[in-house]
Parts: structure tokens; sequence; C-alpha cells
């Protein structure tokens, strides 16, 4: 089974390889943005923004995800306590029209470690049911593990040609 895994992957990264999309990483500061970055960028080739996740470049957030492809918003689901900041943030973020209807995919971060939120968990403390009119995914991974970063990979395959 895991070398049909592998070909499927191998064919996801040729094919978003080939593709050309631009992405906004965005999430609070240590959340694991620049290490998914460097995870990806080892695999595929992409123009992506990855923005400060400290209180003075969270005024740019938006700025950076007008007319992209997808937003994409890390959280260290390890790091309890910055959940509801975390949700604050987004949601603030998420209001703005002029990135109405951008697909979002939220990313749990640090999914190795033990003490740490289930994407369900995630789902609801994010209150993630309440962003509207827009595709919105969430998935647990490992920047630091590489693993489920396939769903990331066919995320934004799917919303690359858009």
């Amino acid at each position: 089974m895991a070398g049909i895994f592998k070909k499927v992957y191998d064919w996801l990264l040729r094919t978003f390889w080939a593709m050309e999309m631009e992405v906004t990483l965005v999430g609070l500061q240590n959340a694991g943005k620049t290490s998914l970055l460097r995870v990806l960028a080892g695999h595929v080739t992409l123009k992506c923004w990855d923005i400060g996740g400290q209180p003075r470049f969270r005024t740019m957030w938006e700025r950076y995800c007008r007319g992209v492809n997808a937003i994409v918003f890390i959280v260290d689901i390890a790091d309890v306590d910055l959940i509801p900041q975390a949700k604050d943030e987004l949601h603030s973020l998420m209001s703005y029209p002029t990135l109405a209807g951008i697909p979002l995919l939220v990313l749990g971060n640090k999914s190795d470690l033990p003490q740490k939120l289930s994407v369900d968990e995630l789902i609801d403390e994010l209150d993630l049911k309440l962003i509207q009119g827009r595709e919105v995914c969430c998935y647990g991974i490992s920047a630091k593990e590489e693993t489920n970063l396939d769903a990331v990979v066919q995320f934004l395959v799917k919303w690359a040609s858009r």
C-alpha cells in the first residue's frame, strides 16, 4: 500500500510543480510557517508570501492575502494558550471584503508533539464553521516530521488553476 501512496504523492508533486500559483502563509509567531515553507520548497516550486506572525506584522496580512489562490493559516496546536489569539486574528483576517471567496487552508502544525489539539478540537476552538463564503479545510500536520503534507499539496493543486 505504501508503494501506491508514494506513486500518487509523487504524481501530485510533479503536477503541482508544473503549476504556478500564489499562496500566503500566515499565523502567529512560532506556528511553523517558515518550517512548512522549507519543506514544501524541497518538493515543489511556488510563489509564496511567508508573513511574520508578530503583532507588528499582522496588520499587513490582509494586503499580502489579496488576489492569491489560497490562504494557508498555520496554528501551533501544541501551544493551546495561543489558540484564542489565533482565532481572533484568523476571524479578523477573514472579515476583509477584499479576501472574500479565497479558499482557506488551516493547518494545525506540530502534530508530532504529545500535548496537542486534535483536528476536531482545533476546528471547534477556532470556530471554523463560522467562516462562510469560501472553501475551508483543516488538517493536522508536522512540518518537522513531514507528515500529512500530501493533504496540503492536494488542497493547493485543487485551487492552483482557479
